[in-house]
């Protein structure tokens, strides 16, 4: 089976060098980049199953890549950030987010978090190519 790949895209080394080490631990294969321009270039080579994505990067901010990287892929995203306020976090959902998690955070949480969404996502990728029957009649989704 292959492994689950994550695209952490976050400009401070500390902490790309933590979730790194957690996620490899999980057994999920790990790339990283540290600005916006990269993490875009990256989800089309890498094609990563999630995003992991820091709201303040060098050159893009972190809202504008989701909502680039959503206008092209159907990734889930993370956004890991410090922007804890109530209406950084309804923005970050509005642009596309499919969770939010403020930093600092516990690791166990964020891996708790990851295989939450990759569990839905994966179902929600596998039904939509399901075949229905109903009264005779076949219907496909």
């Amino acid at each position: 089976m292959e492994k689950m790949r994550i695209l952490i895209i976050e400009d401070e080394k500390p902490i790309v060098d933590i979730l790194t080490y957690g996620l490899e631990k999980e057994g999920y294969e790990v790339a990283s980049c540290y600005n916006g321009g990269e993490g875009m270039n990256m989800a089309r080579e890498y094609k990563p199953n999630l995003i992991l994505l820091d709201w303040m990067l060098p050159d893009l901010n972190g809202p504008d890549v989701c909502r680039l990287i959503s206008e092209q892929f159907n990734i889930p995203i993370i956004m890991l950030t410090a922007k804890a306020t109530m209406e950084d976090k309804l923005y970050g959902l509005e642009v596309g987010v499919d969770d939010y998690i403020t930093k600092p955070f516990d690791l166990r949480e964020v891996v708790a978090r990851i295989k939450i969404i990759l569990r839905r996502f994966q179902r929600s990728t596998d039904t939509q190519s399901m075949v229905y029957e109903f009264d005779g009649e076949i219907s496909e989704e």
